[in-house]
């Protein structure tokens, strides 16, 4: 009777499906509001000589072609991200100036989907969870994200910025855990598969933005150090791509391009002392801004599962401290980067991906800690063994019971908040029903119009009526010696282009 008591509560597939499926519709408003995005800031500069030779040659490959011989100029002349500075200038907007859409797709499709793999990946194999539990878990985390997420235009909808951070993110998250499952894999032909596809992402990764770069760096030299500790036999599944990884992120960071930027920034940053210990303060403070109600009650909700899933682990949980410690810093190593280059913390194309991070980190150390109460709970009198214990009780009482209440409590938030463009769904299905993105789109296209108007040298256009909440990117200014203006007026070949005051439909 115990055992199909067991078997009813375990994780259905079913339960899974349906968690999964609201995943996708919570989703939905947001992939559809990207039907009408469009193209803007550094989305021009980056994307200028690629739309020219397409303009004059019609042929993919040419463009191909100029966008590898304008990284090459960047990486002597700006910035070493040789992969990031490549597909910025592969826009699609390039190609098509209404396949803006695609980039919300590609974005939530690749971030969401990594952190579901690398999550779900870490609590089966490292913390030995249930399948369906870990995933269930996972699905919660990613739906909890994109309602809170710090920067959602720069996250979700500008091709530019979400490439260089979230895009390669979502890359260094698959390369991590092809890394660690070759290291788990029992199967040689599999372990081998998995290094090979891990030191190839390395070499991608590499060549990304510092913050993701850095962060590939400490933990696949953490990594190694496990291997070596407990599992020497399997070091060279770890070392090839932690050497290939390392070639490209020294490739980066040692491109003369970076050294000629610095020398016209005008951004100072902190020394490298001082910016390491301001890491670790930033992760405090942000950590408490990331921390809503929203995400504590998505929390809440988990612990109940959580501590049923650890408690069934066979792993031995001994080092929650220094686990906790250990991402902690890795955390905190995320803010050094832009400390370190231009002395501040909190740009917002950043903190997406130290947000997720953050989330799953807090995740992964609420469960290592789970186990390790759930483990030692009734083996000794002492105060410690007493209070898990008492923990274990409550949530193995509290059951499906406070996961329920604390879902519904999430759901009457997110729903009844005052503000409805707190989170990002509700923002997006409001700018929906209103037709404030449809308008928006409108304008956008009779500017695009404006653009592409041959006869026409020098361009006025007026400011948008209605923007959705969530399209708060910076719009062109009245100097046409601004630099959005300066962006659009290179790209499209005019004398100026500026905002000029007015309201539609006068005279």
């Amino acid at each position: 009777m115990g055992q199909e008591r067991d078997e009813k509560q375990n994780i259905s597939g079913q339960t899974v499906a349906v968690a999964a499926f609201f995943l996708i519709l919570s989703l939905l408003p947001l992939l559809l509001l990207g039907k009408y995005n469009v193209m803007c800031i550094d989305d021009y500069d980056y994307g200028r000589r690629v739309h020219d030779v397409w303009q004059a040659t019609g042929s993919f490959g040419a463009s191909v072609q100029e966008a590898w011989r304008q990284n090459t100029d960047f990486y002597k002349d700006w910035q070493g991200t040789y992969v990031s500075c490549f597909l910025m200038a592969m826009c699609p907007m390039n190609f098509r100036y209404d396949s803006a859409w695609v980039v919300p797709v590609l974005m939530i499709g690749m971030f969401g989907i990594s952190t579901c793999v690398l999550g779900r990946h870490i609590l089966i194999r490292w913390l030995g969870c249930e399948k369906r539990g870990a995933s269930l878990c996972m699905i919660l985390l990613v739906f909890m994200f994109y309602q809170v997420i710090e920067a959602p235009f720069e996250g979700i909808y500008w091709y530019n910025g979400s490439t260089h951070y979230v895009l390669m993110q979502s890359l260094w998250f698959f390369l991590l855990a092809l890394a660690s499952e070759s290291i788990w894999a029992e199967n040689k032909g599999r372990a081998v598969f998995c290094c090979a596809a891990a030191s190839v992402l390395a070499v991608i990764v590499g060549g990304g933005n510092l913050v993701t770069g850095l962060q590939a760096e400490i933990l696949m030299a953490f990594l190694a150090v496990y291997v070596c500790w407990k599992k020497r036999n399997k070091i060279v599944y770890v070392i090839i791509p932690f050497l290939t990884g390392t070639a490209g992120f020294l490739v980066n960071t040692l491109a003369p391009g970076n050294a000629a930027r610095s020398s016209v920034d005008l951004d100072e940053g902190y020394g490298a002392v001082k910016a390491i210990i301001l890491s670790f303060y930033h992760m405090a403070v942000f950590a408490i801004r990331w921390t809503p109600l929203f995400a504590v009650l998505v929390w809440l909700a988990l612990l109940p599962l959580l501590w049923k899933l650890l408690k069934a682990s066979r792993q031995s949980f001994s080092h929650p401290f220094l686990v906790t410690a250990g991402a902690y810093c890795v955390l905190s190593a995320m803010f050094t980067p832009t400390l370190f280059a231009v002395g501040m913390a909190g740009l917002s194309r950043v903190d997406n991906i130290i947000q997720m991070t953050y989330y799953v980190a807090a995740l992964l150390v609420t469960a290592y800690w789970l186990g390790y109460f759930s483990h030692r709970s009734g083996t000794a009198a002492s105060g410690k063994d007493s209070a898990a214990e008492a923990l274990g009780k409550f949530l193995e009482r509290a059951n499906r019971r406070m996961s329920a209440v604390c879902l519904l409590l999430l759901l009457a938030v997110w729903v009844l908040t005052a503000d409805k463009n707190t989170y990002t769904s509700i923002s997006a299905l409001r700018s929906l029903v209103k037709g404030e993105a449809k308008t928006f789109y409108a304008e956008a296209m009779e500017r695009y119009a404006l653009y592409t108007d041959e006869e026409l040298a020098d361009v006025e256009v007026i400011p948008y009526s209605e923007r959705p909440a969530l399209f708060d990117f910076d719009d062109l200014n009245e100097d046409e010696g601004n630099w959005l203006n300066l962006a659009v007026t290179n790209y499209y070949h005019k004398n100026s282009v500026k905002l000029i005051s007015g309201r539609r439909g006068a005279d």
